[in-house]
């Protein structure tokens, strides 16, 4: 079982969020692994320990990303590969999908597996786009993951319980932060990665240029989200006059 798993380096969720240019300010900023794509790590390692095989990770960011990669192979990851480009400064989540394909395309894969959302810009689109330009199925929201040589079943967290689907490989995977509990990096671990397969990449390597790259999306402005305003107290007879009376203001009667 070869497994790819992409992961991305982010801005510490537990600092302060610090804006520059409209965009999430990334240099001189603490930045981690982010902790949603450990657990993509995680059920890659344990795939490989039930079924043979390798787990590389795939990221794509500024040169200080390879802090995430090397944090990924300390885990148990067996290779990785960072893609890191002045002309991707400001790519949005199709741009990355199609880096990361293209990257992926390269590897005799069987499943890949990313987080259902990354914890700074929260689109939670990258995933599917990439199933998409790989020509390949999609599980998402996995809450449990097992597989076998030939295909992969998942429990599907969905609003009111999960689904067991099965799906043929290869395949695509996102799993939730309730799919497995991540290992640290032991000391071993981390004295091992030092001598795994890092291997950076630029678009030029990738044979990735022209619109494929251009970043068309802009950001025109950001403003703070309302604060919350504390609740009304009505009395239970004034209830069903008060909820019309809301109704009404709001125009939805």
């Amino acid at each position: 079982m070869n497994v790819v798993v992409c992961i991305k380096h982010v801005p510490d969720p537990n600092a302060p969020v610090e804006i520059q240019d409209n965009r999430i300010k990334r240099d001189g900023v603490q930045s981690v692994l982010d902790p949603g794509d450990m657990y993509g790590i995680e059920a890659g390692l344990l795939l490989k320990e039930a079924l043979g095989g390798e787990v590389a990770v795939v990221s794509m960011g500024p040169a200080q990303a390879v802090e995430a990669v090397k944090r990924a192979l300390s885990m148990g990851a067996d290779r990785g590969v960072l893609i890191s480009d002045d002309a991707l400064a400001g790519a949005d989540s199709l741009i990355t999908a199609r880096v990361l394909a293209a990257v992926i395309r390269r590897a005799d894969f069987d499943l890949v597996i990313a987080g259902v959302e990354s914890t700074d810009g929260y689109t939670g689109t990258m995933p599917s786009s990439l199933a998409e330009i790989l020509g390949l199925p999609q599980v998402t929201f996995a809450k449990s993951l097992t597989a076998s040589a030939s295909a992969v079943r998942v429990d599907r967290q969905t609003a009111d319980g999960y689904h067991v689907v099965e799906c043929p490989l290869p395949a695509l995977v996102t799993v939730t932060a309730g799919v497995n509990e991540p290992r640290y990096p032991s000391f071993k671990g981390i004295m091992a990665a030092k001598k795994k397969p890092l291997e950076h990449l630029t678009l030029g390597d990738l044979g990735i240029t022209g619109a494929d790259a251009e970043v068309k999306q802009e950001i025109v402005a950001i403003s703070p989200v309302d604060e919350r305003k504390s609740g009304a107290m009505v009395a239970e007879d004034e209830a069903a006059a008060r909820i019309a009376d809301l109704l009404a203001e709001a125009k939805a009667i």
